[in-house]
């Protein structure tokens, strides 16, 4: 499996809706995709005292990563639906991609 983990800074103020748009827009439009979003949410440290988020997702491989991530990025769904409310919202974000286990990708859904 591959695990990608991303992290936000978000922009003072803004982690309450930021939140609110993955949980009702974002996350499902992901799924619908065929993405499978494994957890998201609030961190629980701000760092330098700024609000911060994280998404974990999981691909069977790297190939697929790339190019669900390039279909989904690209989608008139994405690009005229969420999107907006998302970015607008994220100072800066960093991604990290792994490899991990069945089990351990299970093990992070499970909260």
């Amino acid at each position: 499996m591959i695990l990608e983990v991303r992290t936000y800074r978000l922009k003072p103020g803004t982690s309450g809706e930021f939140l609110r748009v993955m949980r009702e827009e974002s996350v499902p439009l992901l799924e619908r995709a065929g993405l499978r979003v494994v957890d998201f949410g609030r961190s629980l440290v701000a760092e330098d005292g700024h609000e911060e988020a994280y998404l974990i997702r999981a691909f069977g491989s790297l190939e697929e990563h790339e190019r669900q991530e390039r279909e989904f990025y690209g989608s008139e769904a994405w690009l005229t639906g969420p999107r907006e409310a998302i970015v607008s919202r994220i100072e800066s974000y960093h991604t990290i991609v792994m490899e991990a286990s069945e089990e351990a990708v299970k093990a992070l859904g499970q909260r």
